[in-house]
């Protein structure tokens, strides 16, 4: 049967079972756009208000489902607003497909209008990409990409679809999807009979002072069951990087919650009293590890990862066990016998005891997270931009489920959130969602506030509004003897005006009393809110290691 290379991309992306896509069109994207309104009954397209929102949004989607996020752009400042969100995809490992189009093949080369190299400009950004100026290539292009992008360490992958093989005819047959087998070389998976394996059996049976640390990885793997019966089976406590947060339940007893510049501080001490490391789908950020000399020094570290190129890039590792989390840890725990020692249990529950809540009934950051989460379950999906804010939530959100979490991790992008929450609402099928956000943060992508309406999702924005640029602020007053340059916002936008204004409801709350009167009224379930709470512009994220520092520099009050 004879179709366009448009018709191919859009069946291709049904064949993948794909059901929603994130875009905005444009001049040389318009004959997918066509084929998408002919297809309206069988795939869905969002369209965003910006391009760099729809890539968040795709992030998000991929991130709370597990599946294959798609974004669409038109050529030149189209695919060029889309590079900001692939980078951020491609530094957290999240499945993302970019398609994008461009002028056609002859003009290609001629600075023609809107014209630019895509391909060119991403290439550090992606773990593969494509141009496809031959459209009997496209469906083998597409189905390559997808493969690509959720295989081995998942990743973005970007196509870029000239506007004459859009409209060029070929012959097609949409034939069924046969999942390609991941990669078995040597240097990409593990021989779980090899020296390595048995030296981390050893190691696990000589250690007096085990921990695990888990990282996005694991909810990549889908080894969240896994890591839990390793701790369970050595008493093994867990200490979370923001990555891996969602990956242990919260009230599980020996997860010491996340750990590293601004993590739990009984969560850093004890990864650093330990003798044994197991790191499971981590990258060792240097946000994570401080002085890499330190974190080291006098300690096992079994590092446990698909990526190769991640042994020992950052942290020096003893003992490298290449590949799948779940296919790795599973081998483990067929060979780890149960291990209890007594004094090292003693020192985790002394560590557990001593995080305390301050100022439980104090009108800041902390209390109003807590007081939010009492309102939503454990299903809810929650995302974050960056910023302070960020390490509030993740020092004080409940998470009890993979999949919860969207939130900004190697990148740091502030204005991240809106988009990925967006994404994250239609994984579950439009449930309530939650994103936490602040002035600084939601000033860079509020626009999208207008897709949320148009699309009535059911997302609760809470603002921690403090006026000023706020972790910047405190890197000013912590190390730049208190030179606030161009860290305070000085705006006059009133967030609840504002709000009404895209069509949303706005709230605000100066008292941990009128949040809980805002939480507990009937908040709109087909569009739409935002709560504004005022905060201190002093209040700061702590505990802090400074960077390059240690446990022994930490930052408490």
């Amino acid at each position: 049967m004879q179709k366009t290379g448009a018709e191919i991309l859009v069946e291709e992306l049904i064949a993948q079972g794909v059901d929603v896509v994130f875009g905005y069109p444009g001049g040389q994207i318009l004959d997918v756009y066509d084929e998408l309104y002919k297809n309206s009954d069988r795939i869905t397209h969002v369209l965003t208000a910006h391009e760099q929102g729809a890539s968040h949004a795709a992030d998000g989607y991929a991130r709370a489902s597990g599946k294959v996020g798609v974004v669409i752009a038109t050529s030149g400042p189209g695919s060029t607003n889309l590079v900001t969100g692939i980078a951020n995809a491609y530094l957290d490992s999240v499945p993302l497909v970019a398609i994008t189009g461009n002028v056609g093949v002859p003009m290609l080369g001629k600075d023609s209008f809107q014209e630019v190299d895509i391909v060119g400009i991403t290439q550090p950004i992606v773990k593969h990409n494509f141009v496809v100026r031959n459209v009997d290539h496209l469906q083998k292009t597409v189905r390559e990409a997808f493969e690509i992008a959720r295989s081995g360490r998942p990743g973005p992958v970007l196509i870029d679809i000239p506007k004459s093989t859009q409209q060029t005819s070929c012959e097609y047959e949409c034939t069924p999807i046969i999942p390609g087998a991941r990669e078995s070389s040597p240097t990409q998976w593990t021989d779980l009979a090899g020296s390595r394996f048995e030296e981390a059996i050893a190691a696990l049976a000589h250690s007096k002072r085990p921990y695990i640390y888990c990282g996005g990885g694991v909810i990549a793997s889908g080894a969240e069951a896994e890591v839990l019966e390793l701790s369970k089976r050595i008493h093994a406590p867990i200490g979370l990087s923001m990555m891996g947060l969602s990956a242990v339940p919260h009230d599980y007893e020996l997860n010491l919650g996340m750990t590293g510049m601004h993590g739990r501080h009984q969560s850093s001490r004890i990864h650093s009293q330990a003798d044994v490391i197991i790191a499971v789908g981590v990258r060792f950020s240097d946000r994570a590890t401080g002085d890499v000399r330190e974190y080291a020094k006098d300690r096992t570290i079994i590092h446990i990862d698909i990526d190769e190129a991640e042994i020992n890039k950052n942290v020096p590792v003893d003992i490298p066990l290449i590949g799948d989390a779940k296919e790795i840890l599973s081998a483990l725990l067929e060979r780890v016998e149960p291990a209890h020692n007594e004094e090292w249990a003693t020192t985790i529950a002394g560590a557990k005891a001593a995080e305390r809540d301050r100022n439980p009934e104090k009108f800041n950051p902390q209390t109003i997270i807590r007081a939010v989460n009492k309102h939503f379950g454990p299903d809810t999906i929650v995302a974050t931009d960056v910023g302070q804010h960020q390490m509030w939530v993740m020092q004080n959100y409940v998470f009890e489920k993979p999949r919860t979490l969207l939130t900004s991790g190697g990148l740091g992008t502030m204005g991240y959130g809106m988009g990925a929450a967006i994404g994250g609402c239609f994984a579950t099928s439009k449930q309530p969602t939650l994103l936490f956000t602040s002035d600084g943060s939601f000033g860079m992508n509020l626009n999208e506030l207008a897709t949320a309406v148009s699309q009535k999702l059911p997302l609760v924005i809470v603002l921690l509004n403090n006026g000023v640029l706020g972790m910047v602020r405190q890197w000013q007053t912590m190390f730049y003897g208190e030179r606030y340059s161009q860290t305070t916002l000085d705006r006059k936008t009133d967030f609840v005006k504002l709000t009404n204004a895209f069509g949303a409801q706005g709230f605000k709350a100066t008292s941990l009393d009128e949040l809980e009167q805002v939480l507990s009224s009937e908040l709109p379930t087909d569009g739409p809110c935002l709560i504004d709470c005022h905060i201190g512009q002093d209040e700061r994220v702590l505990p802090m290691i400074p960077p390059g520092g240690s446990i022994d520099d930490i930052v408490l009050d």
